[in-house]
This record gives C-alpha cells, sequence and structure tokens, in this order.
C-alpha cells in the first residue's frame, strides 16, 4: 500500500506526522509547503513541496492542481490522507478520478463548525473522520474516532 500524505504545515503536518503508527511501514510520500518546520519534521521522508500561500487562491489551486496531477500519475498512491488545508482539494478531487482511496481528518480544533476544506472534500471522501462528537452533527456520514492527540 502506498499512502500520500498532503497538507499544510504547522498543525495540519503534525496531525498527520501524529498518524505515524499506521503509516510507518507503508511506502508513504508526503505533500506539503517549503518551510522550516516541514522541512525539519520530514527530512527523511520523501516529500513534495506545493505552493502557498493556499488561503482562498485561485493562483495556488491552479499551481497546486497542475502539481497534484503530475504527482499522483507519477506515484499512484492507493490512498490519500490529509487533515487539511487547501492544498488538499486538488489532490482529492484528482485522486477521486484516478480511483485512490481518500481519508480527510477534521482537525481538532473544529468542534462544531466545518473547516472550508472540510466542506469542499466531504461529498467526495471514501471516510471523514471527527475528533469530535459535536461534528457528527455537521458531518453526517462521518467517523468520531476522539482524539489524535
Amino acid at each position: 500500500m502506498k499512502v500520500c500524505l498532503v497538507g499544510s504545515s504547522g498543525g495540519h503536518l503534525t496531525h498527520l506526522y501524529m498518524l505515524k503508527p499506521f503509516w510507518k511501514n507503508k511506502e508513504r510520500f508526503w505533500v506539503t509547503f517549503d518551510k522550516e518546520d516541514a522541512r525539519s519534521i520530514l527530512k527523511r521522508e520523501k516529500t513534495y513541496f506545493c505552493y502557498y500561500p493556499t488561503n482562498r487562491s485561485l493562483k495556488a489551486l491552479i499551481i497546486n492542481t497542475l502539481l497534484a496531477w503530475k504527482i499522483l500519475r507519477e506515484e499512484k498512491p492507493n490512498i490519500i490522507i490529509s487533515s487539511g488545508a487547501a492544498v488538499a482539494v486538488p489532490f482529492f478531487y484528482l485522486g477521486k478520478l484516478y480511483g485512490t482511496k481518500l481519508v480527510y481528518i477534521e482537525v481538532f480544533d473544529r468542534v462544531d463548525q466545518p473547516t472550508v476544506t472540510g466542506k469542499l472534500v466531504y461529498p467526495i471522501v471514501d471516510m471523514f473522520i471527527v475528533q469530535w462528537e459535536e461534528m457528527k452533527k455537521v458531518y453526517g456520514k462521518a467517523i468520531n474516532l476522539g482524539s489524535i492527540f
């Protein structure tokens, strides 16, 4: 199984890194921002750096969609996992076209309100995970696995 872990740096990357018991023995690659925290955490990992800032940026969406198309065609992951943010959107939609399984984890600090990324990918994911029971009122088909922390 090949895993693609995609997310912005900072807290989103930390969420994904905390899934290490799941991904540590799997072939994997990462997609994130080229920032110091990401370079430090992922120094021994196969990493692709995406364009940022991504928030509400059409330019970033176009560039990252082209990047996602290239990376997904080359890497052919079986599963894409993300906890956001915007960079996940093109990877999820193109991944869906390629038949890749999609898992989205809504971030811990969202207790009763959705994120923009969560709302955008919710209709197409194979599994949507929340970390608070209250979030199941927002995302009806979500699974609450509790806190990753």
